[in-house]
């Protein structure tokens, strides 16, 4: 009976674990650039005293979903939106290099071109400082072209350009601060990635199949606990007859 309520109790805590990235990928269903998160139940070996037959459920990450998210159209000069595969550059919090799809910039109060999460893009020569302007465009190439404040439209003028890279899917880690960076250092830019001004990536979270996903294991975390109670039925009766004889 002890073994009974031990299986059905590592099975219900696995089962929540896995609910908890079906959680996340849900909450993130209206992120920008979001890429959902997958896991799966996989069979480890029990170690210890016993058969070597013996094997554990154990939920785990099995990576994400790379596939693009859908794009939507807002016009802002400031939306962009990685055209196929690639990522953006951007600056993490502890200063490295981090990676991302959420092409919703933003210019920040000392005039750096920031994610909406306030990451700074990075350009040739490290974050893209923007001047005071009256027009901003960013070409299909990351080149970020203003009109610098109180001049005409033929001062339009080149400011930076955002890196671009394309890293092997296999060599890219996701960080605990969201962002994609690459195992063992910096991605170099690549010329071939594109982007569209005036669209934003929106998360590829699906998020009918997360609900059913969700279903189902609600109820095999229902089975679970059945299962423990069952054991502690059986074991409370079995404790009974003891005393009776």
């Amino acid at each position: 009976m002890d073994r009974s309520l031990y299986v059905a109790m590592t099975g219900a805590a696995q089962t929540m674990r896995a609910q908890a990235e079906v959680a996340h990928n849900l909450a993130n269903a209206g992120t920008a650039g979001f890429k959902a998160e997958l896991s799966a139940f996989r069979s480890v070996p029990v170690l210890g005293d016993g058969e070597r037959s013996r094997i554990n459920a154990v939920a785990q990450g099995s990576g994400w979903d790379l596939g693009a998210g859908p794009q939507i159209t807002t016009g802002r000069d400031l939306d962009v939106a990685v055209q196929g595969q690639g990522w953006i550059a951007v600056q993490a919090p502890d200063g490295s290099e981090g990676y991302t799809r959420a092409g919703g910039l933003q210019i920040s109060a000392d005039g750096l071109l920031t994610t909406a999460a306030g990451q700074p893009v990075l350009g040739d020569g490290g974050p893209i400082s923007v001047p005071p302007y009256t027009q901003l465009s960013i070409g299909g190439d990351g080149t970020v072209s203003v009109v610098p404040q109180g001049q005409g439209p033929a001062t339009l003028a080149v400011i930076g350009r955002i890196k671009l890279v394309n890293p092997e899917p296999a060599q890219l880690v996701k960080g605990g601060d969201g962002l994609m960076h690459l195992a063992g250092g910096n991605a170099p830019a690549d010329a071939g990635v594109r982007l569209a001004s005036g669209v934003i990536e929106s998360s590829n979270v699906n998020p009918s199949e997360q609900l059913v996903r969700m279903i189902e294991l609600a109820r095999q975390f229902e089975m679970q606990v059945r299962g423990i109670r069952t054991a502690d039925d059986n074991a409370r009766v079995a404790a009974q007859l003891l005393q009776a004889t």
